[in-house]
């Protein structure tokens, strides 16, 4: 028995052809995806009274908590601390928890008080003093590799 040839303009089965390969390379593409996704990173619970306070210098101490994209720490600075000017390469988020502090940031001087928060581009250079003794919670993405490699001594000397 003779098989019968459906006759196809060699267009559309190009186009046909085409639209498999798209098909397998987005299905792999959707593995590649899904494969990632199961090497997502662990649970943490960590509640801050068992992270030891690093003392920077007498009136700055911090702990903080490093995820895969996202790094946030407490600090606690007493009155007077001055942050000296600094920029880095990350996105910065701001919440005082308690006291407040002065930023001097853009051209503007800003005091954030407790309850309130500030967000800091990155690459914006800014610098900091306490107002009053002050808890505040920086949020960083992504984490800060100079804090967690300690190379941070602009935060290391009294001022």
């Amino acid at each position: 028995m003779a098989k019968k040839r459906l006759k196809t303009k060699p267009k559309t089965k190009a186009l046909t052809r085409a639209k498999a390969r798209n098909t397998a390379s987005h299905s792999r593409a959707k593995r590649a995806v899904t494969k990632h996704a199961a090497v997502a990173a662990d649970l943490q619970y960590i509640p801050w009274h068992t992270i030891p306070l690093e003392e920077l210098n007498p009136l700055l101490q911090r702990q903080f908590v490093v995820g895969q994209e996202i790094m946030v720490a407490r600090v606690l600075l007493k009155k007077g601390c001055i942050v000296p000017e600094h920029s880095h390469h990350n996105e910065q988020l701001t919440y005082i928890l308690d006291g407040a502090l002065k930023f001097w940031i853009d051209g503007k001087q800003i005091v954030v008080h407790s309850g309130e928060v500030l967000c800091i581009p990155a690459h914006m250079p800014h610098k900091a003093e306490a107002m009053e003794d002050t808890v505040d919670l920086d949020v960083f993405t992504p984490p800060r590799a100079d804090w967690i490699n300690k190379t941070d001594q602009y935060l290391r000397e009294e001022k």
